[in-house]
């Protein structure tokens, strides 16, 4: 049985493998986050985006707590703690049609501190980029 794009992802936050997570993005992929006010089109802008935020939540802290899975695709929960304020959230994708690509990510992050940590560590990380 081939990886499913769940599985992709979840191999990625622990090798951090570039490549192989171009190769999990549909190059129509769908990104939506708690810092963007609008979805991000396309693989190049969601590679740039899952990238930065693996580098900045990925660290030895992160783990994925609980996981939901479907047809597909399925959810991920996950927590870290940064800066001293812990941070809870899920990763909700889609997957197409067999399973195997990431056509839809959205990402959801709570309590409002950790929101607006994420917020400027993104952008001094994108900036940077």
């Amino acid at each position: 049985m081939s990886m499913t794009a769940l599985d992709g992802w979840r191999d990625y936050t622990r090798s951090h493998d570039k490549s192989a997570l171009w190769g999990r993005l549909r190059p129509d992929v769908v990104f939506e986050s708690p810092v963007m006010h609008t979805p991000q089109y396309g693989r190049d802008i969601t590679y740039k985006y899952l990238v930065s935020v693996v580098e900045i939540l990925g660290g030895p802290g992160f783990k994925f707590t609980n996981e939901w899975r479907s047809d597909n695709g399925g959810v991920l929960e996950f927590e870290t703690e940064i800066e001293g304020i812990r941070i809870n959230g899920v990763d909700i994708i889609a997957s197409d049609g067999d399973g195997s690509l990431i056509k839809h990510f959205k990402v959801m992050v709570r309590p409002l501190k950790a929101i607006n940590l994420l917020h400027r560590l993104m952008g001094a990380q994108l900036a940077g980029a």
